[in-house]
């Protein structure tokens, strides 16, 4: 049994290149195996006495008389995944080939019976008595498993088949692509019962560890459950690819910029990945001018743009957390924006450039409303405003508004200063400060005088808060108020007691003065059917000087709203409760538009502590409008008689009571319009017109 030596084979530690897809590209080297059987051929065609040697070894070992016209007919070739210079160019897959090729007469056999013939490309075939799968060394493979593979590889070769260059060539890359090998070289071996076809492979190693560089914001816990499948079996590059995949999945659902680069095997059956993760190397902003496109100068700070980001230098750019930095941009109502990654001068690394255009940001408003503390007819509770805002003051997203209400009772003249995010910190802690002159109706908890005549509560307020969120959907107030508050006629003389007698101010004075300490806890819920809402407060009153008022007041309300098919049912629920040395007009109100449904503005009664629930069923009508069924109770949890001068008794409150009946809701430009026609307890019935959700 002889072999033919006319070639070499190398190996080397396997390395996998990748290019832009992360799946083995495999299909491509076999072109390559072509160009250098055609350089083959050319050689032995041009160096004559090589070709004579060669041509003296056919007839010998393959008993196949030559013709005048020598065309090499297949008996040696071989595959290395090593990297090796050549003729054709560099390739980290490359094929190196040895070919023994002779035309035959087309009738002329071969001396032992085995008959030469073309393929259908004009190649001759040579017939190839038995196929074997070898080790490198030319010795059985010890993993029987293994050799099943590459056997069952093989689509072309076989035993007692004529092939041509083209078909081994085809099973060659058919045992590589199975994955398990890292090389493939056929040798043809002549032997009694003809060509003997033997494929020498060289398995992967088994995996035993695993390295992966470069990988920041990949779990490990991800990698550890890709490769525990394989770990101490044979490498297989097919399923390392679909590894590699997953790996560049996970990037792509997170939107994270990053991929494997490589993968180097090493002896001892080390697997090293390299993940390239691109960073953020610098975040810059460019204002457009809305017009033109064209780059302008901008009102806004870039610092106030850049401190809204999460996105931060150095860290792994993901598209969706700038997804999550611009809507945060947006929320803003100041620009447009968009984030356009280029990639930076270093490798691996990404530039941010932010794209803002301006919106104008100071407008003036006006508007008309109907107050909710009005007992008496609808017109009377009319109101007109008028307001200007700057919403991006100092170019800082600062805000400042200056508005005034007047009704034919109340009024409001207020001057606010909103900084949503003090610079330097890292909470995203606002400041508000406000200063305001207010005069609402008394009638809430004192109701009309004996003439029919009003009064009407008069505050002065100034007062700075600070907010921050606390956590997801949950945020927090705490803030300073001073507060000088008295009771006027409607000639605006100051009235210590009313015709009932009772008090009007806590402290005996014209005016009462009073600086509260405030803390809010909110959660807003969703917004969406199902989600729930909860609010809780507190203010302190502090003494700081003798003849300031000292009280506690908590007040708490919560909601839920529960979807029953095309219906939906909301459920309400408020109370709150009051101590210390109070002035009457702070007590609890019960009944109205926003309390109790079917009485006026506080008539149910006015008490230290109360609770208000209420329920309703709304169902969608036509269009925007909805229908609505309701029902409230309200309860003073007999503490009326402790405000001071007890008004609810002296005006006959009950101190209890319930409402019911149905309205329609109107989803409008001015926002939510509300119409409710109400009964209550004692068969009295009213109309109730309001904006906005019912509180």
């Amino acid at each position: 049994m002889h072999k033919n030596d006319g070639v070499s084979f190398t190996s080397s530690p396997l390395k996998i290149p990748l290019s832009q897809t992360p799946a083995f590209q495999l299909t491509g080297t076999r072109h390559l195996a072509f160009q250098l059987i055609d350089s083959l051929r050319n050689r032995f065609n041009n160096v004559k006495h090589h070709s004579t040697q060669f041509n003296v070894s056919a007839q010998s070992e393959l008993g196949v008389r030559s013709s005048t016209r020598r065309s090499p007919l297949l008996c040696f070739a071989s595959v290395s995944l090593a990297a090796e210079k050549q003729s054709i160019g560099r390739s980290p897959l490359l094929y190196s080939a040895f070919l023994s090729l002779t035309q035959p007469d087309s009738t002329e056999s071969t001396q032992d019976g085995h008959l030469a013939t073309a393929g259908p490309f004009g190649e001759e075939r040579v017939l190839v008595g038995e196929v074997l799968v070898r080790n490198k060394d030319g010795e059985e493979l010890e993993r029987k498993d293994l050799e099943m593979e590459a056997l069952n590889a093989l689509k072309a070769c076989g035993a007692n088949s004529a092939l041509t260059a083209w078909e081994v060539q085809e099973d060659v890359d058919r045992i590589i692509d199975s994955g398990y090998f890292s090389s493939c070289m056929p040798v043809a071996v002549d032997s009694r019962d003809g060509i003997r076809l033997v494929f020498q492979v060289e398995p992967n190693q088994e995996l035993r560890g695993l390295v992966c560089e470069g990988a920041n914001v990949l779990p490990s816990k991800f990698l550890e459950n890709a490769f525990r499948d394989g770990h101490g079996k044979v490498v297989n590059l097919k399923r390392l690819g679909q590894v590699i995949s997953s790996i560049n999945g996970w990037y792509m659902d997170r939107g994270i910029f990053g991929l494997v680069s490589g993968v180097d095997i090493f002896s001892g059956g080390i697997v090293r990945l390299k993940v390239a993760e691109s960073e953020v190397n610098d975040i810059s902003v460019r204002f457009l001018d809305r017009k033109t496109g064209e780059p302008t100068k901008g009102k806004t700070k870039p610092a106030t743009i850049l401190s809204q980001l999460t996105t931060k230098k150095g860290q792994v750019y993901s598209r969706l957390q700038g997804k999550r930095d611009v809507d945060a941009i947006s929320a803003m109502s100041l620009m447009d924006v968009s984030i356009l990654p280029q990639s930076a001068g270093d490798a691996g690394k990404v530039d941010l450039i932010m794209n803002v255009v301006e919106r104008p940001s100071g407008r003036f408003s006006a508007g008309a409303g109907i107050s909710s503390g009005i007992t008496s007819d609808l017109l009377s509770g009319l109101f007109g405003s008028f307001a200007y805002s700057e919403r991006n003051l100092f170019g800082k997203n600062q805000k400042l508004n200056v508005s005034l209400e007047r009704g034919q009772i109340d009024s409001t003249f207020r001057i606010n200063y909103t900084d949503p995010w003090i610079e330097g910190n890292d909470k995203q802690t606002s400041r508000t400060i406000t200063v305001q002159n207010s005069r609402s109706s008394g009638t809430l908890v004192h109701g009309n005088q004996h003439d029919n005549s009003s009064l009407s509560i008069g505050r002065v307020t100034a007062s700075v808060e600070f907010s921050r969120p606390l956590r997801p959907k949950w945020s927090g107030t705490a803030g300073l108020f001073f507060q000088r508050a008295g009771a006027h006629d409607e000639k605006k003389n100051p009235l210590i007691k009313d015709f009932y007698g009772s008090p009007l101010t806590a402290s005996g004075k014209l005016y009462d003065d009073m600086l509260l300490a405030k803390v809010e806890c909110v959660y807003p819920g969703s917004g969406n059917k199902g989600s729930s809402m909860f609010i809780i407060n507190m203010e302190q009153g502090l003494p700081v000087i003798p003849d300031w008022l000292y009280f506690n007041r908590v007040n708490a309300r919560v909601s839920k709203s529960v979807k029953l098919g095309p219906a939906r049912l909301l459920l309400r629920l408020s109370g709150g409760h009051v101590v210390g040395n109070f002035p009457p007009h702070e007590a609890f109100a019960i009944g109205g538009t926003n309390s109790v449904r079917g009485y006026k503005e506080g008539a149910v009664g006015s008490g230290q502590s109360y609770v208000v629930g209420s329920s309703e069923v709304s169902l969608k009508m036509l269009g925007p409008v909805e229908g609505v069924i309701f029902a409230d109770y309200g309860h003073d949890l007999w503490s009326g008689p402790n405000v001071p001068g007890n008004p609810a008794a002296a005006r006959n409150k009950r101190g209890s009571g319930y409402g019911y009946g149905i309205g329609f809701r109107l989803n409008s430009p001015l926002g939510l319009l509300r119409l409710e026609y109400a009964f209550n307890d004692r068969f009295a019935k009213r109309l109730h017109f309001a904006f906005g959700n019912p509180k």
